[in-house]
């Protein structure tokens, strides 16, 4: 299964819908912050998408966090910011294993990254609107799963 990783869009969607095309995934996941673009998200994409609200995510009725069982795995999706990513992936990654998730899928921070060890594998896509990683370049991940079979992560910048 060949999962589309976005996050932080802000009502930016230019860079998301030529990645759709040039990806053509079988699921995507926003990890947050598409600031009322849930609709127009959804439906450019030819399959399903999970969004969770993100901190700038206002008067919307997105859930705050998704658990998927995806292939065999258990993938928790969350924002971030309620686990202080921007101050590390400490917490995060020691809650989604107390909740006895293989992966946890956040944004907020702006700066894509795979961090696995043998508990727990925290990815974020990064930015595809507004980067804040060195060289500032637009960034998805492409999260391979197949059952039985070691999970992919590959981060791809524009």
């Amino acid at each position: 299964m060949k999962i589309l990783l976005v996050s932080d869009t802000h009502k930016k969607n230019e860079n998301y819908f030529v990645v759709l095309k040039k990806v053509k995934p079988d699921m995507v996941i926003h990890c947050g912050d598409g600031e009322g673009c849930e609709y127009a998200l959804t439906q450019a994409a030819d399959c399903p998408v999970e969004i969770v609200l993100g901190n700038n995510d206002f008067f919307s009725d997105l859930p705050r966090e998704r658990v998927l069982d995806l292939e065999g795995y258990r993938v928790w999706v969350t924002h971030g910011h309620n686990y202080y990513v921007s101050m590390g992936r400490e917490t995060i990654k020691r809650e989604a294993a107390a909740r006895g998730m293989d992966i946890v899928c956040f944004g907020h921070t702006h700066r894509p990254v795979v961090d696995a060890d043998r508990t727990v594998t925290a990815v974020n896509p990064g930015s595809l609107s507004y980067p804040r990683q060195e060289g500032k370049r637009p960034s998805y991940m492409i999260m391979s799963l197949e059952q039985g079979k070691k999970a992919g992560f590959e981060i791809f910048y524009l």
